[in-house]
């Protein structure tokens, strides 16, 4: 069984899936740093661009968001202008898109670099079991829910309790559940439809009408399946929260919810090291003494596999294969961690007999059935490669956790100027019991001095919490991830 974990602070949330006492799905969150994926904006088409079957719109962001053809729905203001067989949707975008025309878009890609957010009009609202599609008309059922008397069991259920002429896809969450389980959730999210198309009707664009819920919602909502027994959360705020999220839309499951009110961190508790430099570490040994060394590139992930210290019991054949056999088990674990999207390269160790090639294309794919993002997998090459793409859900870890290195100009990455704050109010919140009536200085880099006087809100929570003066000693020094604390009496 698994257990879902949430650490919250104000400034930052922790989520953390842990199978059998392994971490396999870590997400954060932090308020400054918010993605806006699911959002829902009534946008203003700025230009439509025919050659490119593109439109831009402007949906308040700070950069003008777009709109690619192959994601445009041919519905405006709530009606349906073609059928599937009139108009391809790029084509239907060019003939109905006009500059100065609102319309009611959803986020699906964060915006990057310079490019700005990439929208559709297909909205779709998930919740536990189900996403609705208000636009569409059929029903779906997860690739996951392999056994076909299950599949129709619960399209049977959704067709039987669906208002006519409703769209949904029934989630892999929803395997096993009953009718009375599934039919709560389809009136709240048709009930959250009914908001968000009220509040659409009320403004102008450019404007927001539907947010993401906060991470804490997020994870119970995507990952309290019926493999997790639990779900712990140390803030009593949040936990009041998520009760109230799930007496709207799956009471039974609010039962599984705790609250965690020990003295100790809720991931110390549980024994979690969650250390940004050995979670992304390039290299992973494997425990065979083989290794994998996995480097994102900008437009792909490469990663390799090596023998290592791993030299076999027979022959090199024999060595390869049941290396490149723990690889892809481990390889599969580590997209899901580090959540790693987009196009993957994978350089498995030359196999000479292609039954052996076959067997670690399986285990691969065998592995990358608990991944709850959508993957394609090709087979292994005569060359050992392997392409495979992997689905992107939000950001990865590599870019939570790091940053463009301004001293070796951007051929490396470290923690982020952030992520050390944050560390920093972790280690004083830690420290606290014993600080107070304290003077606590702080000697960092004056980068992060300057950074950590845009957090003195949060510092100050934590100074009254524990009774303690903070002062920061900026020290040109000190290397940019450094930092040291002294502790004095108040004179």
């Amino acid at each position: 069984m698994a257990e879902l974990l949430i650490n919250y602070a104000p400034y930052e949330t922790r989520v953390a899936l842990v199978e059998e006492g392994q971490l396999v799905e870590f997400y954060v969150e932090r308020p400054k740093e918010r993605g806006v994926v699911g959002n829902i904006y009534k946008g203003r088409v700025v230009r439509v661009l025919p050659g490119m079957k593109a439109a831009f719109v402007e949906v308040g962001l700070s950069r003008t968001a777009f709109l690619y053809g192959g994601d445009f729905l041919p519905i405006l203001e709530g009606e349906e202008l073609f059928s599937e067989n009139d108009l391809s949707p790029a084509r239907a975008l060019c003939e109905v898109l006009r500059e100065g025309q609102e319309i009611l878009v959803q986020v699906i890609k964060e915006p990057v670099g310079s490019k700005g957010a990439r929208l559709s009009t297909n909205i779709t609202l998930p919740g536990h079991y189900l996403v609705y599609l208000p636009y569409m008309s059929h029903i779906g059922i997860s690739r996951k829910i392999k056994e076909e008397t299950e599949r129709e069991r619960l399209k049977k259920i959704v067709e039987e309790n669906r208002p006519p002429g409703t769209g949904w896809i029934v989630r892999t969450a929803a395997q096993g559940a009953r009718a009375e389980e599934i039919k709560p959730e389809m009136d709240f999210l048709l009930s959250l439809w009914e908001e968000i198309s009220a509040r659409a009707e009320k403004v102008r664009a450019p404007a927001l009408v539907y947010e993401e819920p906060e991470a804490s919602l997020r994870a119970v909502r995507d990952l309290l399946t019926r493999e997790v027994s639990s779900v712990v959360i140390d803030d009593r705020r949040e936990y009041e929260k998520i009760l109230e999220f799930l007496s709207r839309a799956a009471p039974h499951l609010k039962g599984c919810v705790r609250l965690h009110e020990g003295p100790r961190d809720l991931f110390e508790t549980y024994g979690l090291e969650v250390d940004p430099r050995r979670l992304l570490s390039p290299r992973v040994w494997l425990k065979s003494g083989g290794f994998i060394v996995i480097e994102p590139c900008e437009a792909f992930t490469a990663i390799d596999v090596n023998t290592g210290r791993y030299v076999g019991k027979r022959d090199l054949e024999e060595t390869v294969f049941r290396t490149n056999l723990e690889a892809a088990r481990e390889i599969a674990y580590q997209l899901r961690l580090r959540n790693i999207g987009g196009l993957i390269v994978i350089d498995f160790i030359d196999m000479e007999d292609p039954g052996h090639r076959e067997e670690v294309y399986q285990t691969l794919k065998e592995a990358l059935r608990r991944d709850r993002a959508k993957t394609a997998v090709k087979p292994i090459s005569d060359f050992g490669l392997l392409e495979m793409t992997r689905e992107r859900r939000r950001e990865s870890l590599y870019e939570v956790f790091q940053e463009t290195c301004p001293c070796c100009g951007g051929e490396g990455r470290l923690k982020s100027r952030r992520t050390i704050c944050y560390e920093i109010f972790r280690r004083l919140e830690r420290m606290g019991p014993h600080l107070r009536n304290k003077v606590v200085e702080i000697r960092l880099h004056p980068e992060i001095a300057e950074f950590l006087a845009e957090e003195m809100d949060f510092l100050g929570e934590i100074e009254a919490a524990y009774g303690f003066q903070l002062v920061a000693s900026p020290n040109n020094d000190l290397a940019l991830w450094e930092y040291k604390f002294f502790i004095r009496n108040h004179s």
